[in-house]
């Protein structure tokens, strides 16, 4: 992950804390420890500052276990969670993929907001029936404050928050297309960005006040965020229904093991002179394997006549071949995971289609939006 510092792992989650989250804990542990000292002077300035720290790393805490909230139930499942990430804006729990129903993609979003109400409500209670004074007093009611915003924010119908989630859910299922909920949740989403940029910038422009700078930057973080969501949805809606074989490029590299290495440089790198790799088959056209322009070399010159490509050859790992019938989205998403860039493509008996290109994908994408620009 780019700009996130790892920290260990939370039940067995890549956990992770982007620089940023460092400043917001720098700002809350100073401004909640100068509050506690203007409120309970006998405090003194260090124990003041020592407890402003320990409510910082409770309060994001119920961050965290928001975000584990989501996790576990995508782990009950079966999604793999890639990592949580607290930044400045709070938390993310990044997920291997998207739930298979709208009943599961419901029960993901809200499981986070339910912590968090979860929390507020323990809290309240602990508060109610221990009757504490003092600065446990304050912490317990910023604590369940905290957890309280904490639900309801998230709980805006508008992506990327947990409400726009939820809404994309209940349009997947009105609709029966995951696709149309996350663009109407991410128009609305939008929407909310607007409203928050526009509640602080009037401020700002009629009098000057920075009063509601933190809702410009939260307008800004979800008008971004909603935008790429709607992007990316119209992308895989434009995907969805092609397979791994509609991506093969056309006169693909492949040559027979039987060929010797001499035949080999003449007929394929004299003729082909961009491809630098070849997918190498038998007789029957299964895939063996792959040889490179460069695995000549291993052979003095005078040999190539006599040696041929199958025994030069290196065999394919299996994670870089997929069903010729695989959804292209899968696909898509093993080339992201393992930042490749092709893959063999064969059929279920074996027989080598050709090879999957990343440039392939998106030219294919290309025509599909041309074709169907609306």
């Amino acid at each position: 992950m780019n700009n996130t510092i790892r920290v260990g792992n939370l039940f067995g989650i890549p956990f992770y804390i982007n620089p940023s989250w460092f400043l917001v804990l720098g700002l809350v542990t100073w401004s909640y420890g100068g509050g506690l000292m203007a409120q309970f002077p006998q405090l003194g300035g260090g124990v003041a500052l020592i407890l402003g720290l320990i409510t910082a790393l409770l309060v994001f805490s119920s961050v965290v276990a928001h975000e584990l909230g989501h996790s576990f139930v995508a782990i009950s499942q079966g999604i793999n969670v890639k990592s949580i990430t607290l930044f400045i804006f709070g938390g993310l729990a990044s997920l291997e993929k998207e739930s298979e129903t709208p009943a599961g993609a419901f029960w993901v979003a809200i499981a986070g907001p339910l912590v968090s109400l979860l929390l507020f409500g323990t809290l309240t209670a602990i508060g109610i029936t221990t009757n504490p004074s003092g600065p446990l007093a304050a912490i317990l009611g910023l604590l369940a404050s905290v957890n309280l915003a904490l639900a309801l924010f998230n709980l805006i119908p508008g992506l990327p928050l947990d409400g726009g989630n939820i809404l994309k859910a209940i349009v997947w299922k009105v609709t029966g297309n995951p696709y149309k909920g996350v663009t109407f949740a991410s128009r609305v989403g939008q929407v909310f960005g607007w409203l928050a940029i526009a509640s602080g910038l009037v401020p700002l422009l009629l009098s000057g006040s920075f009063a509601n700078i933190w809702n410009l930057l939260i307008g800004f973080f979800l008008l971004q965020n909603a935008g790429n969501a709607a992007q990316f949805a119209s992308i895989q809606e434009k995907l969805t229904g092609l397979t791994a074989e509609d991506a093969v490029t056309n006169n693909s590299p492949i040559v027979s093991g039987n060929l010797s290495l001499r035949e080999f440089a003449d007929e394929q790198i004299l003729s082909q002179k961009d491809w630098r790799r070849f997918l190498v088959t038998d007789d029957s056209e299964q895939l063996l394997g792959s040889i490179s322009i460069d695995s000549l070399r291993s052979v003095p010159t005078q040999l190539w006549s006599e040696t041929r490509v199958v025994e030069v050859m290196r065999p394919i790992e299996e994670s870089t071949v997929v069903n010729s019938g695989q959804p292209l989205l899968e696909v898509i998403q093993l080339l992201e995971q393992q930042k490749l860039s092709a893959l063999a493509v064969i059929r279920d008996n074996g027989v080598l289609v050709g090879i999957l290109e990343k440039t392939a994908v998106i030219n294919l994408l290309q025509r599909r939006v041309q074709n169907n620009p609306a």
